[in-house]
């Protein structure tokens, strides 16, 4: 962390707003709709500001809306970055593996378990074509399954 104070949730959110800017989901509404949706989810589950926080950054450094290099910068605790690092999917890595290091990351579960879910939307889902649908809804049951929830 720097000497600067860190940010506030109001903060990540328009930082992570902003970063995803014009991206669309797989349904093709705006990026920021899942982004909040999960945190969200991990609001009423009971998860910390902090928590709140990575949910908002979540998907951040995977989609290269933010960089590495800005998340290591960011006036945000250590758990803040751990958590949203624990749930960046790394290219070719085996989701036993991406598993294990959300489990081993404190606070991370939470925020996969929130992500999961609005992924796993029916709603959501219904607008996809039937193959991508399928292959969702195997992915998304597979992780769950590796994560014991």
């Amino acid at each position: 962390m720097t000497d600067r104070p860190p940010l506030t949730l109001p903060e990540v959110e328009a930082l992570a707003r902003a970063a995803h800017e014009g991206q669309t989901d797989k349904a093709g509404r705006p990026y920021a709709e899942h982004l909040a949706a999960v945190a969200e989810g991990v609001r009423v589950r009971g998860g910390s500001a902090g928590q709140q926080a990575a949910a908002w950054l979540h998907d951040a450094v995977e989609d290269d809306a933010l960089s590495r290099e800005w998340l290591d910068a960011a006036a945000l605790p250590r758990s803040v970055k751990d958590m949203v690092l624990a749930v960046t999917k790394r290219p070719g890595e085996p989701l036993e593996e991406y598993a294990a290091r959300i489990l081993a990351t404190p606070g991370a579960l939470l925020i996969k378990e929130a992500d999961l879910a609005h992924n796993a939307d029916p709603a959501r889902l219904s607008v996809l074509d039937e193959p991508t649908r399928l292959r969702l809804t195997r992915k998304y049951a597979r992780v769950r399954s590796l994560l014991g929830l």
